[in-house]
């Protein structure tokens, strides 16, 4: 009966009248659309959060320090053939090759340790080997060992990849590309004490120290149009003065330079690209006093210097030109390996790092660019020699025990630190630290430059002058239209300016690149012309039309008077650019562009920051101006009212207490439009010819940080340390607007006081 009861005491959808069915129904509605947006804000925020959370998944391992991974140790293979001169991986890291002073080059497995093939190299009777070279170019393969009789041996190891019952098999061997009879490089027969090498597409040059002398020869091959067989010819020329106290040389892999390095630190740099003649450039001191060199070698793309010293630092020094056009050699930067000798440096090959080992048996390894000490570990046997893969993710070392140890290297991203990428580093070649942006290039000696400061500079730039387009013009027409134009002009001026932002921005910004930046080239003084004329113009109009008859002035209706100054505008507009031509040629003999360039060095770029503020802004006005203008037309009349009964004019109403009362939501309309500006993407690609330079003028262009992920993310590998450098852009862009929050609410804050205040006078 209970249960019947409260049946019959709920009325059913169906019975309840007309009115009770529509508000239980708009209840449900109101019901569903609650939970509806509840849902989605908060799965807004999930979303915005996960986004964050995998930003920062795809950023972090850029700052990871290198790990390593001990894999194997084992005894020196073929030890009783003679001691190491130079231990070398294959690129699959799989066989190692151990060349040894007696001649022999042994391959053995890199894990194992097990011996694969053993060769010995082809020298004349009566000789004996009395120096090592390998060539700058180490991916080569050259190797160079010099004789007693003044001669010297030139081989190449090489591997040979194939894949027999779908298996890996990498097979070793060697070969004497220049022959296997040895090449005359001292013709008097003395032994060669030092010597170095650098092999070209056709050419073959070695330097060498031998009685108190440096011999500089080269081999060229020449190919005959109408013969098999090519010739080879002999280049000689011995260097002027006494190489007595000279301990190192080396050549650079353009066969252009010559280094000779003597012991008390003395460099000098010879010009060799005539062979017949080598010049001396210069000479540097490039130790300091009470230190001696005890390692040496390029960095990768022989552009560089790594110099070890024996208090235990590793120095970088690059060729610049100084004040005087004049090329010299730098250290720009050094890192303190220990307090022991460097005794080894052994470069990457593909990249701008490099492995050391001192004479305590800590071996680190380091990149150039970044500055960065990625690992340091002390050995308990002390290594004699080390050899680092290819790609620098396995390393060998023999120690002093006879043994040899393979090590694992985990190191992707070296070349990124929070140095690099918002601080001035001093780049190969340059003549002084700087702000470079540049990622990629053709070449794999290139060292890449990951500085954000130019892209964050040219995000701001352009959003700065895009406000200062986008801002007078939005607010200053949300002041008039929501609180001095008339209700039916608002009903088409509002609508109008909003379906503005619907336009699409790639149609923004093909039209700023192509018919925008020509146009205000041309007619650059006609522009500035317009800008200047039509503020006083509009004022004079505004003087002038309060003597006009006042039956002419009653027949305007309250509100439409802006619109009288349509033609206004557009008039002196049209007279600007007209008379811009004859104008210009008048004041500047010429364009203004070349008398700029001519008189105060400022360069003209046509897609510049000028066009991307006329473009962007127009782009940014809709989004202020609705905000803003919702924002002034939503104050309470009773404020309005109240300010223009206590005697206050229209216009103090305004400025003192409608913009107080709306400030929040102005500001909240500029900040929005300020992260449009910086976020905004086909704009910027489009107008501003995408340089990534630091320059304040508004006649040259930018590269914003938005731009910059659109154009280079498609070309980028994946996980590689140049698309998380992007990811870290896509960051920025985020959260760079996010910065300006305090200023909100200082500013919120500061205005409140004035709006209670205006409120306590009109109650």
């Amino acid at each position: 009966m209970l249960e019947d009861s409260k049946k019959t005491s709920l009325p059913k959808f169906s019975s309840l009248s007309g009115n009770d069915a529509y508000e239980r129904w708009r209840l449900i509605k109101d019901t569903i659309a609650r939970y509806a947006v509840v849902v989605g804000g908060l799965g807004v925020i999930v979303a915005i959060v996960l986004i964050f959370f995998y930003l920062l998944y795809v950023v972090l391992p850029l700052f990871s320090s290198a790990k390593t991974t001990s894999l194997a140790e084992y005894a020196l293979p073929e030890s009783a053939l003679g001691k190491t001169v130079l231990l070398e991986l294959e690129e699959q890291n799989e066989v190692a090759a151990r060349f040894t002073e007696s001649g022999h080059v042994v391959f053995f497995d890199v894990l194992t340790g097990k011996t694969l093939l053993t060769q010995a190299i082809t020298l004349p009777e009566g000789t004996h080997i009395t120096s090592f070279a390998q060539s700058s170019l180490m991916s080569e393969g050259m190797v160079a060992y010099g004789l007693s009789d003044g001669r010297a041996v030139l081989v190449k190891h090489q591997y040979k990849l194939t894949y027999p019952n779908n298996k890996r098999q990498v097979t070793p061997s060697i070969e004497y590309p220049m022959g296997d009879q040895p090449l005359v490089i001292d013709d008097s027969g003395a032994a060669l004490e030092k010597l170095s090498l650098t092999v070209n597409a056709n050419t073959t040059t070695l330097v060498a120290k031998a009685a108190n002398a440096i011999h500089l020869v080269s081999f060229s091959k020449e190919q005959s149009l109408f013969a098999d067989t090519a010739t080879t010819q002999r280049t000689a020329s011995v260097l002027e003065g006494s190489a007595e106290n000279i301990v190192s040389l080396l050549i650079d892999k353009e066969d252009s330079q010559l280094f000779l390095i003597d012991n008390e630190g003395l460099l000098k740099v010879y010009n060799i690209t005539d062979k017949t003649a080598p010049k001396e450039k210069y000479q540097e001191k490039i130790i300091e006093a009470g230190q001696t060199i005890t390692g040496l070698s390029f960095l990768n793309g022989d552009l560089s210097l790594l110099i070890g010293d024996s208090a235990g630092r590793v120095s970088q020094w690059t060729q610049v030109k100084n004040e005087l056009k004049q090329l010299s050699i730098k250290k720009i930067r050094s890192f303190k390996v220990s307090d022991q000798a460097v005794v080894a440096i052994e470069p990457e090959q593909r990249r701008k790092g490099f492995m050391t080992v001192d004479a305590s048996g800590i071996v680190g390894m380091y990149n150039s660019t970044s500055e960065r000490e990625l690992f340091k570990k002390a050995l308990s046997n002390l290594p004699l020699n080390a050899a680092l893969s290819p790609r620098a993710n396995r390393l060998l070392l023999e120690t002093r025990e006879g043994n040899i140890q393979t090590w694992d290297i985990d190191n992707e991203h070296p070349e990124v630190s929070i140095k690099s990428l918002w601080r001035k580093v001093w780049y190969e070649s340059y003549p002084k630290p700087d702000y470079i942006w540049q990622s990629s290039s053709a070449s794999s000696d290139f060292e890449p430059k990951y500085s954000l400061v130019p892209l964050v500079f040219g995000t701001m730039k352009a959003a700065f002058y895009a406000m200062i387009v986008a801002m007078p013009l939005a607010l200053m027409g949300a002041i008039y239209t929501a609180y001095f134009m008339s209700p039916k002009m608002r009903q088409v001026v509002k609508p109008s300016i909003e379906l503005m932002g619907a336009l699409p921005t790639v149609i923004l910004g093909f039209l700023a690149g192509l018919w925008l930046a020509p146009a205000v080239e041309e007619n650059l003084v006609g522009l500035f012309l317009s800008l200047m004329s039509l503020p006083i113009l509009v004022l004079l109009f505004a003087f002038a039309w309060q003597f006009l008859p006042k039956s002419f002035r009653q027949n305007i209706p309250e509100g439409w008077d802006a619109a009288i100054l349509i033609p206004v505008i557009i008039l002196v507009s049209w007279l600007a650019f007209y008379f811009s031509t004859p104008l210009e040629a008048f004041l500047f003999h010429g364009s203004l562009r070349d008398w700029m360039n001519r008189e105060y060095g400022i360069g003209y770029d046509q897609r510049n920051a000028l066009i991307v503020g006329i473009a962007m802004g127009f782009a940014v006005i809709p989004t202020i101006f609705s905000i803003a203008e919702d924002a002034i037309f939503s104050v309470p009349k009773h404020l309005t009212v109240g300010s223009l009964a206590l005697g206050a004019t229209p216009w103090q109403t305004m400025m003192r207490v409608v913009l107080f009362t709306a400030s929040p939501g102005i500001f909240s309309a500029v900040m929005i439009g300020l992260g449009r500006a910086i976020g905004e993407t086909m704009i910027v690609l489009m107008a501003t010819g995408n340089t990534p330079v630091m320059d304040f003028s508004v006649f040259q262009g930018l590269r914003t940080l938005a731009a910059n992920v659109a154009v280079e993310m498609p070309e980028s590998d994946v996980d590689s340390s140049h698309y998380r450098v992007l990811f870290w852009q896509r960051w920025s862009c985020l959260f760079l607007p996010l910065y300006l929050i305090p200023w909100r609410k200082s500013f919120a804050n500061a205005y409140g006081k004035n709006i209670v205040h205006y409120d306590k006078v009109l109650v």
